[in-house]
């Protein structure tokens, strides 16, 4: 072991000046053949006055090692169910390698996983960074934000996980703590001159709810839509391979999951680039769903669910199998929709929605509306008031255009802002003037019970439809089915009475048995992360031993 003083190469340095010569390689020269590197200038400190405020600000904490369990992470997260996937596995790799997930003020790190969907959440998601940042916290950022415009001010300094590296969150997070900054934005490598969806599948999970699976079946898309921002950071269409889905959710019925959620930024879409299609995966998908447990269909948009409609309605029909579809129109008008580059008419949703609603019994069909899209004219709204009018959907969501940068609809003229929203208010009008459930008191379904409401007063079951059912907060509910009738009824759900005893219900988060191979080698795995952390607890106070006694006991 060398010691400092001792005859090494390079130890004849009178001055550190003299490490530096006029003839040495410079920095910008180094780098200039490598394009992924950025050399930065250092600035000359400027000397000024520091406020007390600025003075009082905390700092976070420069960790020179990360020993793991010794740190706090907390994971927020805005968007849709595929992001919602995308932080229960990064939290999920978190916890398996020790680090303790907690809540805001208590961590270390915050962990923000962003949706670019809409100019409000992007806000929101720049408050919450400077939120931590002013409160001294290490902050990762992550999603369809920094992906889609990773050279935001904002984001300037912080460590990113793009949406195809979120397997190597334990490495941002690492590095993070120890003062450096990381982004990890690039695609995974091709296989087979295929694009990868992203990180595997199998990777751990820590989920929001224990009983719901979500799976990001394929990434991406295949449209072009002018005011879409996801499509600059999620790209083209990459589809997970059947049987790593399939093997997924064997993975997480035996963990205890009771129900599925299939999702992606169009699950219609699915296969079309790997040769498979979405029928193929739910025929494959029924075939391992136990007894009593329920799968649901995430977003599709109308063009490419149109040439699987008798298929898709007979999986639907299946008892295992939510009878719901959320399909999003945008607008009622042909001209909007081509202005748009939806790739449909108006007559081809409406073909979608006839022909489910004739072939599946009870389906639930939700939509989506854009307000005030910059073409937009008063005929063409009116032609989406009629749309709905004609369909009364049970599930609207109703938004207002927002001009994302980067998309084309941002450089096209817009509709004053008082006229979109008398359009919203008028749209919304609408749709509060039916009452979806009015007809429903006294009847009998059949629930899977999942979930707690919003405003922890009740739990939630679902029936065959997925319509939201509400009962009360018994011990013992939640995983199971049972039988309830209806009591009364609002506009978003239905409010029951549990007709069985607690006897009779039937549980269906039961942890089936795996394999006795996969069995092994997750108990090895955990072994070897147990041995790991110990290893490095023991080496680190062996160093702070021999650093003492080296101080005590001087070498004569």
């Amino acid at each position: 072991m060398y010691h400092l003083g001792q005859d090494l190469p390079g130890n004849d340095v009178d001055d550190i000046e003299d490490l530096i010569s006029a003839d040495d390689v410079k920095p910008r020269e180094r780098y200039e053949n490598k394009k992924t590197v950025t050399v930065r200038a250092k600035k000359r400190a400027q000397i000024r006055l520091e406020s007390q405020e600025e003075e009082d600000k905390p700092k976070p904490k420069i960790h020179e090692s990360v020993i793991p369990g010794t740190q706090k992470v907390f994971v927020k997260t805005w968007g849709c169910a595929h992001n919602n996937s995308d932080s229960e596995y990064m939290a999920g790799q978190l916890a398996a390698y020790g680090y303790r997930l907690s809540g805001k003020e208590e961590a270390d790190l915050w962990l923000l996983n962003s949706c670019t969907v809409k100019n409000p959440s992007e806000d929101t998601f720049r408050n919450e960074i400077k939120s931590g940042m002013q409160n001294g916290k290490y902050v990762v950022v992550a999603g369809c934000v920094p992906q889609g415009a990773p050279k935001s001010d904002y984001l300037n300094g912080l460590s990113v996980i793009g949406v195809q590296q979120i397997d190597r969150v334990v490495e941002v997070v690492e590095e993070t703590l120890k003062g450096h900054s990381v982004q990890l934005l690039q695609n995974k490598k091709k296989v087979h001159g295929r694009r990868v969806a992203g990180a595997p599948l199998s990777l751990p999970k820590v989920r929001k709810n224990p009983l719901i699976e979500i799976i990001s079946i394929n990434s991406g898309c295949l449209n072009q839509c002018t005011y879409c921002k996801t499509k600059h950071a999620r790209g083209d269409l990459a589809s997970y391979p059947p049987e790593e889905v399939v093997e997924r959710a064997r993975q997480s019925f035996a963990e205890g999951c009771c129900e599925i959620w299939l999702t992606s930024e169009d699950t219609g879409a699915y296969g079309r680039d790997i040769g498979s299609s979405l029928p193929e995966l739910l025929w494959k998908l029924v075939e391992v769903i136990p007894e009593n447990c329920m799968l649901r269909v995430g977003m599709t948009n109308p063009p490419y669910i149109l040439e699987h409609l008798e298929e898709v309605a007979k999986v639907m029909q299946h008892p295992r199998v939510y009878s719901f579809l959320h399909v999003p129109v945008q607008s009622g008008s042909d001209s909007v929709l081509g202005e748009m580059k939806r790739e449909y008419c108006r007559q081809d949703f409406e073909h979608v929605v006839d022909f489910l609603r004739e072939r599946v019994p009870g389906v639930t069909i939700a939509t989506d509306i854009i307000c005030g899209f910059p073409t937009e004219t008063e005929d063409d709204f009116e032609e989406t008031m009629t749309l709905c009018a004609k369909y009364r959907f049970p599930s609207l969501f109703i938004n207002q255009f927002f001009p994302r940068p980067g998309t084309p609809a941002a450089k096209m003229e817009r509709i004053p802002a008082n006229l979109v929203k008398k359009r919203t208010k008028r749209l919304t009008d609408l749709f509060y003037s039916y009452e979806p459930y009015a007809e429903r008191v006294g009847e009998i379904y059949t629930v899977l019970v999942t979930e707690v409401s919003h405003d922890k007063l009740h739990y939630v079951g679902h029936n065959k439809s997925y319509e939201q059912v509400l009962l009360p907060m018994r011990d013992n509910l939640l995983g199971t089915r049972v039988n309830v009738r209806i009591t009364s009824a609002s506009k978003f759900s239905m409010v029951g009475e549990i007709l069985d005893e607690e006897r009779d219900w039937t549980r269906c988060a039961k942890k089936l048995e795996l394999p006795n191979v996969q069995v092994q080698t997750r108990s090895r795995e955990r072994l070897i992360q147990r041995y790991l952390g110990i290893a490095l607890v023991v080496g680190s106070l062996a160093f702070l031993i021999q650093l003492v006694v080296r101080l005590l006991y001087p070498l004569q």
